[in-house]
């Protein structure tokens, strides 16, 4: 089920004395802060104007309104910055959104139910790592590369995997 809102960024902490902050982006596209106006902040979903500051490393500097002090931006420390689903950007073929892919059926090239994709982690540095639930409380991660995954179909609520041995024993 999609979600009406999207998490697009988390604030990490202020950045100087006037109330910018810093912002880890969880978007494969972070220079979608470059044209953001509006954004909505916090687990209120608060409607917040945004104005793109800069980058520095690997985060976004950002200035929101109404945020005018240090310690203003203090208190959205850890809070997430969304957007509705309907302002995501369009993907690629054979690309998709995290969201679209969790709790979906795993089978074989068969169509013997193998478990339910329950996460992606993104975490491996070489390509994302799809976790099974392969019975409960007994989970899997298989490399999302497609001498794995064959067929990922949002239709029919599916991913097909080729297991090998040893792929879905792990804990």
């Amino acid at each position: 089920m999609r979600p009406e809102l999207v998490k697009i960024g988390q604030i990490t902490s202020p950045h100087g004395v006037h109330g910018e902050v810093r912002v880890f982006p969880l978007t494969d596209f972070p220079e979608r802060f470059k044209t953001l106006r509006r954004a909505l902040v916090g687990p209120d979903a608060r409607p917040m104007g945004v104005r793109f500051k800069g980058i520095q490393k690997n985060v976004i500097i950002l200035k929101l309104e109404g945020v005018d002090d240090r310690n203003q931006a203090e208190r959205l420390r850890q809070q997430y910055i969304q957007v509705p689903v309907s302002e995501l950007h369009p993907l690629p073929e054979g690309s998709y959104y995290v969201f679209d892919l969790i709790g979906l059926d795993v089978v074989d090239p068969e169509g013997k139910p193998l478990g339910r994709l329950v996460d992606v982690d993104k975490s491996s540095p070489v390509h994302d790592l799809y976790v099974i639930e392969t019975a409960p409380g007994k989970r899997a991660m298989v490399p999302a590369v497609g001498a794995f995954v064959k067929a990922i179909d949002l239709l029919k609520g599916q991913v097909v995997i080729q297991p090998i041995p040893g792929l879905l024993d792990e804990e």
